[in-house]
């Protein structure tokens, strides 16, 4: 894959492709929050070719969350459904910003998700 400006704007319209799926998928709602909010495209897994397991439609709110930006556990509650979702994006993604959050319904909430074991034991570790 390029680097670089190119590299990167060629990985922005790869991602772009899939938009209107997404969007549709989604609902058009936040997938993480169901929010409706500057809802954008999120890129999980940038180390590897975009596909519609590693992209998932987000709030801003949602996206600030997934780039490390601290929640209340209260904020955070609006995000444990998305444990449930079988989209690696979604529920992984939400489970790494749900780990963070260190309360005790969090912790719980990833352990009884559908995720793969191994990736709850490096998410909870």
């Amino acid at each position: 894959m390029a680097k670089g400006y190119q590299g990167n704007k060629e990985r922005l319209d790869e991602i772009s492709s899939f938009g209107k799926a997404i969007g549709k998928r989604a609902g058009f709602k936040c997938e993480w929050c169901e929010g409706k909010d500057d809802l954008r495209v999120w890129d999980y897994k940038p180390d590897v070719l975009p596909n519609m397991e590693t992209l998932a439609l987000l709030c801003q709110q949602c996206r600030s969350w997934s780039e490390g930006r601290k929640a209340s556990p209260n904020e955070l509650r609006s995000i444990r459904n998305a444990l449930w979702s079988n989209i690696p994006s979604v529920a992984e993604g939400a489970a790494r910003v749900l780990a963070q959050c260190k309360e005790p319904w969090a912790r719980e909430a990833i352990e009884e998700s559908l995720i793969d074991n191994d990736i709850k034991a490096e998410i909870l570790k």
